[in-house]
């Protein structure tokens, strides 16, 4: 159970608009107390969702043994989700680079993402509600509560398993920041170059990720129910 719930709260974690802000926070007025914020923010909603996720999906009887395939069923509609998410933003980026450039009064006419308004000014209120934004459920973070949800262990497993996945989900923001407060410069550096690639590369790497863990998903809930 841990290592199919810790699976999924790896793929839950690969968030390229997470690291770019978190870079984008480290490198600003208030470095240490805004990225702490961003990562209180991350930790909050993830701890949240991962709380409420599980009382849910109890209530509904999920974790009773004569529910097995609605269970598998549930996992494999996540990866179909997933898959078809990882479709659209694909192909949205496809079009994107095919598009000639925009004129600059194009370019001045777009609004910013909430992201980027929040963003554009660094301070630690701004932080904390992109953290909370950011970390709103993934289809994978679901399925590893799910996984902790419907395994029949008693509390303190269950409450071990829960700590595990929201601390993996949310790797992306909190490593970062440890590693920034054992040695600035070098993290800084380091965040700098991977926040330039992730700017030009990001979406693929998102996307690739999207297409991984919809696949697993499938064939996990596929074997399931079929089994």
């Amino acid at each position: 159970m841990l290592g199919q719930a810790a699976g999924f709260a790896l793929l839950a974690a690969i968030s390229p608009t997470a690291l770019v802000v978190m870079a984008v926070f480290l490198g600003s007025a208030n470095p240490r107390t805004t990225a702490l914020l961003y990562v209180a923010g991350a930790v909050l909603m993830t701890v949240a969702m991962a709380v409420a996720l599980l009382y849910v999906l109890r209530a509904t009887g999920l974790d009773q043994p004569r529910e097995r395939e609605a269970r598998y069923e549930f996992r494999f509609a996540l990866g179909v989700v997933t898959l078809a998410a990882a479709a659209v933003i694909g192909r949205r980026g496809i079009s994107r680079r095919r598009r000639p450039p925009p004129a600059a009064s194009e370019r001045e006419a777009r609004q910013p993402s909430f992201v980027a308004r929040l963003t554009a000014n660094p301070t630690p209120r701004t932080a904390f509600v992109v953290g909370l934004v950011l970390f709103a459920p993934s289809t994978t973070f679901i399925a590893a509560v799910q996984v902790v949800a419907t395994a029949d262990v008693g509390v303190p497993v269950t409450a071990g398993a829960l700590v595990l996945v929201v601390a993996l989900s949310a790797a992306v923001v909190w490593l970062p920041l440890l590693a920034f407060l054992a040695a600035p410069d070098a993290t800084t550096r380091a965040l700098r170059s991977a926040n330039e690639w992730l700017r030009v590369r990001g979406r693929t790497v998102l996307v690739g990720a999207m297409w991984v863990a919809g696949t697993v998903l499938v064939v996990n809930g596929a074997l399931g129910v079929w089994r």
